[in-house]
């Protein structure tokens, strides 16, 4: 199937094709006499599992790797599983700031809600986010 239908059928766009094609996580598929590309039906598969890949927070490279394993006749499993666990650590230390961020949102809301714009003064852009970028201050 050429590369439209190929983009039709997983709604990726051509130039995301081309460009998987380019980094290597799509093999260079066959070509037609006239040129055009020519993919075979386990393409759709290929690209159900980058998508799916993507999803849970794996980065193409990451993902070219697992396609390697899987491509040299190799279970990538022990490979996916280390990069799961890595990346799920990451997300608890990225949802731990976050929360930090919230927290510290939470207290600049309550400040300003007793905060009166009279008392904005021309020395600060804005006195309901302190200048220091500890604690806010109260």
């Amino acid at each position: 199937m050429r590369i439209g239908e190929v983009a039709r059928r997983t709604a990726i766009p051509i130039k995301t094709l081309r460009y998987y094609e380019q980094i290597g996580v799509l093999p260079s598929p066959a070509r037609t006499p006239s040129g055009y590309r020519d993919y075979d039906g386990e393409v759709l598969d290929r690209l159900q599992f980058i998508r799916a890949s993507q999803s849970v927070g794996l980065t193409l490279g990451e993902i070219r790797e697992i396609l390697a394993f899987r491509d040299r006749g190799e279970a990538p499993c022990g490979h996916v599983l280390a990069l799961l666990l890595q990346h799920r650590e990451e997300s608890a230390r990225r949802i731990a700031a976050l929360e930090l961020v919230r927290q510290s949102l939470d207290v600049l809301v309550s400040r300003a809600a007793t905060l009166r714009v009279a008392d904005c003064s021309t020395d600060e852009v804005c006195h309901l986010i302190p200048r220091s970028t500890g604690t806010p201050a109260s």
